[in-house]
Formats: structure tokens, C-alpha cells, sequence
């Protein structure tokens, strides 16, 4: 049994400020709030950047590999197949251009984050259309797009773990047994998911999984990874390329031999020199998910989503636009309201944090929020 999490421990020691300020954050959805140790890593690393002369170039080298081997252990992989990105799009685009698609069809669903199509509709000059699954009842229609994924023209899949504007959670297991049957390849967008349920790949057929890290792992913009399953990295070739993904940028006595080697693992993804500051950070954001544990997480955000939920379904000018069933939703919890103007109006003013995505207003509670703040917001939302 999963031991619960320890929310006011965790907002005394990293969100103190959580105390006396009158905001209610429940955006973790678009950008996650650092901790008090990753501002602390980020001040840090910020001094040494001033006076680089004081930080060693193997600092630098053990943040990066620090950053992969975390990750991987968020999303149950190995490190080895982990290459740090900016963000989920490039790991997304990665995806798109290098692995050998033939002529014909990428499936996804319709209401995708943009990253899941833009990318993808620009493959048309290689003979490859993307095609949008219709939703059935607002939210993606897996039945359709297992169905779909039988037609033999059909050459890859791209889904969101989690949906960004309904927080709907595909049945990943599910698509990706229907890609491999089929021989298709599987692409995820974890961004909405890495951080608030547990993954592990290594029991997935999924092929390239991308996310950032800025959302929910509660760490810097730009940073970010993308795994390639391992009997991938090596049969796809890298599409961009740099000096930093050949085996000879760890050595800066010879940049000049120009041996054209690849790194054997996923390494080889990384084109340009990382933001090892950054990533410096990300590490302390990432390590405080691990230390909790992801079940533990994913319980506390489950419970705080599973009140709003009772919320909106008491409602009867209330319409829910996330599913109901925990198994079907993450942290992204939505609805919408003839009265969603004066809603949201209403939280403004009273210093909650949301979006309103696609017509809907998103709450988004994290590791540090509160069943007390939930309270507060849905009393503001009754008034």
C-alpha cells in the first residue's frame, strides 16, 4: 500500500510561500511551480554561470546525465534511452522526420495538443497525410482509432497520454498492442501525464514518448526528454546533427579530429549544447517527484480531482467535460457553465489560478495543493 503523502510537510520545507500568499495555484497544467530546492540549485548554478571559471566542466556533464537517469526512472526506462530535449515538440518532431515512415496515413485524435499535429501534417511532400479521428461526445474516440489502425494504410499513431483541454487519459496498453499487431508505429505526448500518474515503458509498445518537464515535474522551460525505444535508437538516424551528438564532443582536445561517430545510445538525439543549468534544476524538481514516490502523487492529485468532480456533477448548470472515471483522467480536471464568464471572473478575483481551455474552465491541483483550497474554490464557484 502506497504511503500518503505528506502535503503540509512538502509545502513547509518547498512552497512556504503557499502560506501567506492569497493566490490558489491550480495551473500545473501550463507551468508547474519550482520548489524552494530548485530555486536553490537555480541561484546557484546562476553565480557559477557568472563566474564560469568556477564551475567544472564535469559538473556540467554529471547534470546532464543526472537529468536522463531521473527521468528515466519517472517513466520506467533506461537511461540509456533518454535524450534531453528542449521540450515536447522537438522530441515530437524527432519522432516525425526520423523514423522511416513509408507513404501513407498518421493517425491522431481530433482535439490533440497543436505539437501532436503541426509536425506531422508537414510530412505531406513524403506521401504522408495525417487524419483526424472524430471525438465522440467531446472526447477522443479510442474505439474508432483502434479500428482505424487495422487499415493497411495507416503507418503511425500520435496521441496524448493525457489530454490537455479534458484531461481524457488514453488507453496506451490498448492503442499501442493494436500498432504493433499492425505494424504502426506509436508516438505519446507525455507532458500531461509525467509527474501525476506512473508509467512504465518498458511494459508499453510505444516507440518515441516526448515531454517537457515544465509543467508537471515543477522544473524550468526548456528542459525536457524524449525516450526511444531501445531497439530504435540506433536502426533510426538522426535527422539533425551536431557535434554534441557525436561520441568525440566529451573530449575538447580533439573537436577537430571530425570523427563521424554517433553515440551508440540516445545521446545521439541531442544535437546542440545543453542547458545544463537548467537541467540542474530540473534534476532537484525531479527528484523531489521521485522521493515522494509517483503513486503517492498520483493518489493525492486523484483525490483532489475526485472533489471537484463530486462538485460538477452536483451541479446541475454544470457540465463536465473530464471523464468521471478514475481510470480516465490524470490532473487536468475541466468543465464548462453557461455562467463560465462569471466563474472564471470570480476566481480571478479571488486569486485562483486556472486557464479556460476550448470553451472550459481547467483546474489543475498538484502535489502542494490542499483539500482546504479545494474547498475554498468550489465555495467560490457556488457564489
Amino acid at each position: 500500500m502506497t504511503a500518503p503523502h505528506d502535503v503540509a510537510a512538502l509545502r513547509a520545507r518547498e512552497y512556504a510561500w503557499m502560506a501567506n500568499d492569497p493566490a490558489i495555484f491550480l495551473n500545473a497544467a501550463s507551468v508547474g511551480p519550482m520548489p524552494a530546492s530548485a530555486v536553490h540549485v537555480a541561484n546557484m548554478w546562476s553565480s557559477l554561470r557568472a563566474q564560469p571559471h568556477l564551475l567544472p566542466f564535469h559538473s556540467m556533464l554529471e547534470a546532464a546525465a543526472t537529468a536522463r537517469a531521473q527521468f528515466a526512472a519517472l517513466v520506467g526506462a533506461d537511461a540509456d534511452e533518454i535524450a534531453l530535449m528542449p521540450n515536447t515538440t522537438y522530441g515530437l518532431n524527432l519522432a516525425a522526420r526520423a523514423l522511416p515512415l513509408r507513404p501513407g496515413t498518421i493517425l491522431t485524435f481530433d482535439g490533440e495538443f497543436p505539437s501532436c499535429v503541426y509536425p506531422f501534417q508537414a510530412l505531406g511532400s513524403r506521401g504522408i497525410n495525417l487524419e483526424l479521428i472524430p471525438r465522440q461526445h467531446g472526447l477522443p474516440d479510442e474505439d474508432a482509432l483502434v479500428v482505424a489502425i487495422q487499415r493497411p494504410d495507416v503507418v503511425a499513431v500520435v496521441v496524448s497520454w493525457v489530454q490537455f483541454a479534458t484531461g481524457y487519459v488514453a488507453d496506451l496498453a490498448r492503442i499501442g498492442a493494436a500498432c504493433r499487431a499492425h505494424d504502426v508505429f506509436f508516438i505519446v505526448d507525455g507532458i500531461q501525464g509525467c509527474g501525476v500518474l506512473p508509467i512504465d515503458l518498458h511494459a508499453l509498445p510505444i516507440d518515441i514518448f516526448a515531454s517537457g518537464a515544465q509543467k508537471w515535474q515543477l522544473s524550468p522551460w526548456g528542459t525536457g526528454f524524449v525516450y526511444v525505444r531501445r531497439e530504435l535508437v540506433q536502426a533510426i538516424d538522426p535527422i539533425d546533427v551536431g557535434w554534441a551528438c557525436m561520441k568525440s564532443s566529451t573530449d575538447y582536445t580533439r573537436l577537430t579530429d571530425y570523427e563521424f561517430d554517433f553515440f551508440d545510445d540516445a545521446r545521439r538525439f541531442e544535437v546542440v549544447t545543453l542547458a545544463y543549468q537548467d537541467f540542474a534544476v530540473a534534476n532537484a524538481s525531479t527528484r523531489i517527484l521521485l522521493d515522494i514516490g509517483v503513486d503517492a502523487v498520483s493518489a493525492h492529485i486523484a483525490a483532489l480531482g475526485s472533489r471537484i468532480i463530486e462538485w460538477a456533477q452536483a451541479r446541475s448548470d454544470v457540465r463536465l467535460v473530464t471523464p468521471a472515471e478514475p481510470g480516465r483522467r490524470a490532473g487536468v480536471i475541466a468543465f464548462t457553465s453557461a455562467s463560465l464568464g462569471a466563474m472564471t471572473s470570480r476566481l480571478n478575483a479571488a486569486h485562483v489560478t486556472h486557464t479556460v481551455r476550448e470553451g472550459a474552465i481547467r483546474l489543475a491541483p498538484h502535489c502542494y495543493n490542499t483539500s482546504e483550497e479545494i474547498e475554498r474554490v468550489l465555495g467560490i464557484l457556488d457564489n
